[in-house]
């Protein structure tokens, strides 16, 4: 007994369409094999791309991502610094696709890659996105079909995101991310006072006051340094992508006027004395 027996029967015939496409596919792979080889990447000259690029302050500002998760901020890297360091590097391809979608269980079969073509090192996943987001008060099933792309694309971001990180070399990344993170803390060569400013009137823009930015960071505006300002940049950035919200970066702050008086004794104690 053969192992064909077990495999399902393939299609006696496949449309005109596909078949150019699937030949079109292999040939993408190929050319991009013989091109690679034909013109193999310039590390020094990837690398002051890199630095030239990680210079630029709107490439900078987008090049770290905050959220919270378990009562704790998770921060790192972003997808869009990885897109600009493969960009630089060469010979890479990375990408990310829908496999399936089944909207009986509510769910997507999504992959995300990344490949070096030269080395021919390469970086797969295959991972189920549920059509669900998570709100107050528990998971919000998705129905609307904008709303179901837009979450496959934001937790495909993060697996394209590490696909990339992991077949480049960990010290073009490092070397990008310390050469963004003094990029955002010069500020573009703005005065210090200037920048802090500047960051105030961004938050009031959003209702957060000046109070609540300072609780946030435990000391006054006068005092802040030129890395305060930039992680509050990387804070608004974040916030605009919506990885996390007002509330949990800038909580309430309760004074001692916020608390309700305790109850009288008599009031306190059912049959008190009169």
């Amino acid at each position: 007994m053969s192992v064909e027996q077990f495999m399902p029967a393939s299609p006696a015939r496949i449309g005109q369409g596909t078949a150019v496409e699937q030949s079109r596919a292999v040939a993408e792979v190929q050319a991009a094999i013989v091109v690679a080889q034909q013109c193999p990447r310039n590390v020094q000259a990837a690398v002051a791309e890199m630095r030239q690029s990680c210079q630029q302050k709107g490439l900078a500002e987008r090049a770290f991502f905050r959220y919270s998760r378990g009562g704790s901020t998770v921060s790192g890297p972003s997808v869009h610094l990885a897109r600009e360091l493969a960009r630089c590097w060469g010979n890479i391809q990375y990408g990310l696709a829908e496999l399936r979608r089944d909207d009986e269980f509510g769910e997507s079969e999504m992959q995300a890659f990344a490949w070096d073509v030269q080395t021919n090192a390469r970086s797969s996943q295959v991972f189920i996105v549920p059509h669900k987001r998570d709100v107050k008060g528990g998971p919000k099933k998705l129905v609307d079909l904008r709303d179901i792309y837009e979450n496959n694309a934001n937790n495909g971001a993060r697996r394209l995101r590490e696909a990339i990180f992991s077949v480049l070399p960990a010290w073009f990344v490092e070397e990008a991310k310390d050469i963004c993170t003094r990029t955002i803390t010069n500020g573009g060569g703005k005065p210090l006072p200037q920048r802090i400013a500047d960051a105030i009137r961004m938050f009031e823009g959003m209702g957060v006051t000046a109070d609540r930015i300072e609780a946030k960071l435990g000391r006054d505006s006068g005092k802040w340094t030129e890395f305060d300002v930039a992680q509050l940049g990387v804070t608004y950035k974040s916030v605009q992508r919506g990885e996390v919200t007002l509330d949990e970066e800038f909580p309430e702050r309760v004074t001692v006027a916020d608390i309700p008086p305790a109850p009288a004794a008599a009031d306190a104690i059912p049959g008190g004395a009169e």
